[in-house]
């Protein structure tokens, strides 16, 4: 994982922690200070115009103040210009400039240098997010490297109901900054062989790290490191050849996915036979035709053949053993099994078949 030497990514490679910015349209940003301010000229001419009796203009031989002394006192007393020419003379004029005007002038103070104090702000507000991130993120699921593949994860993570806010990308680059940023996710930019930068990104509190940069030997030194910090997260990484299978599980992956040989099954399918071709590609393309899903055993199907039951089943999860619908020893479901369904893309992966919603789950006893 090299790091990125373009502009954006320089002195991020210790990890720090960026999260996704609320955008909001300069346009709208400038027409809210303008708006601001004018509310502020408005209101301090009114409070000078209303109580022009208590106040006195030094070059007006009646030493009244009219509507444009009004303005004019408004204008360098807000600036600060301060000429001293009209003044407040009644004790509660005073009063009202000193508790009234002067807060008045200060918030003008700031919209005049609000950019510089919009940068100050924005820097302690990300430092703010990113410590209340850090206390709150436990349970989350880290991606390592946001190309194509870990995209396409994210979204189906996304679709299948987790939330954004509990996924975050580590990438070195300033284009996985930026789609990361786009797509609402909290990104730590830096090199996720390095514990310093695992360890931002909260790999000792996740559930799941999934690893998928584009180099085979990144992605094992990555899963070292990922399995030393957190000995207990599931770890699911994607290697490019098959001969390096073995040595990603031996690094401490917990699932291995091969893209190469995975493309390539799909491809040879595909030439062979179209339709089984584009029902497998439809297998793997979420929100359309058949979706392949795992879900809780219910009650009522406690004692029966997977093949008597209303979802295509096609694998039964026992004391975290796979086996086939067809294998002996799930002749019978049991309590506690999980399976491994095809059923339409319309229903939530995750949840019994439509009218069973009810019903409860064949839990095995503690």
């Amino acid at each position: 994982m090299a790091e990125d030497s373009s502009d954006i990514t320089q002195g991020r490679a210790r990890g720090k922690l960026l999260l996704p910015d609320q955008v909001r349209s300069p346009w709208w940003e400038l027409g809210r200070r303008l708006l601001l301010a004018v509310a502020i000229l408005v209101v301090t001419v009114l409070l000078v115009w209303i109580d022009r009796g208590a106040y006195v203009d030094g070059n007006d031989p009646t030493g009244r103040v009219d509507l444009i002394d009004s303005i004019y006192y408004t204008t360098v007393t807000l600036s600060t210009t301060g000429y001293g020419d009209i003044a407040p003379v009644e004790e509660h004029a005073r009063m009202l400039n000193a508790f009234v005007v002067t807060p008045l002038r200060i918030a003008f103070l700031v919209l005049l240098i609000g950019t510089t104090l919009e940068v100050l702000a924005s820097q302690g507000r990300d430092l703010f997010r990113a410590a209340r991130w850090r206390k709150h993120m436990t349970s989350h699921v880290v991606v390592v490297g946001y190309g194509t593949k870990g995209r396409a994860a994210v979204d189906t993570l996304v679709n299948n109901g987790q939330d954004r806010d509990s996924i975050i990308v580590v990438d070195p680059g300033a284009a996985a900054l930026q789609e990361a940023h786009a797509d609402g996710l909290a990104v730590v930019t830096g090199d996720a062989t390095r514990q310093d930068v695992l360890r931002r990104a909260g790999v000792e509190r996740a559930d799941q790290v999934i690893i998928t940069t584009d180099r085979d030997d990144s992605n094992v030194l990555a899963t070292l490191t990922v399995r030393q910090l957190n000995p207990e997260v599931w770890i699911v990484a994607a290697v490019r050849e098959q001969e390096n299978v073995a040595l990603m599980r031996q690094s401490g992956a917990n699932s291995v996915i091969t893209s190469s040989d995975a493309v390539g099954r799909l491809l040879g399918l595909s030439s062979l036979s179209p339709t089984l071709g584009s029902v497998m590609e439809d297998l793997l393309t979420y929100g359309e035709g058949l979706e392949v899903a795992e879900r809780d055993l219910l009650v009522s199907e406690v004692g029966r053949q997977p093949q008597r039951l209303p979802d295509q089943v096609i694998a039964v999860v026992r004391d975290e053993k796979v086996y086939r619908y067809f294998d002996p020893v799930v002749t019978q479901l049991a309590r506690g099994d999980r399976l491994i369904v095809v059923r339409p893309a319309k229903e939530l992966p995750w949840a019994p078949r439509p009218g069973t919603h009810d019903e409860d789950l064949a839990v095995e006893d503690d």
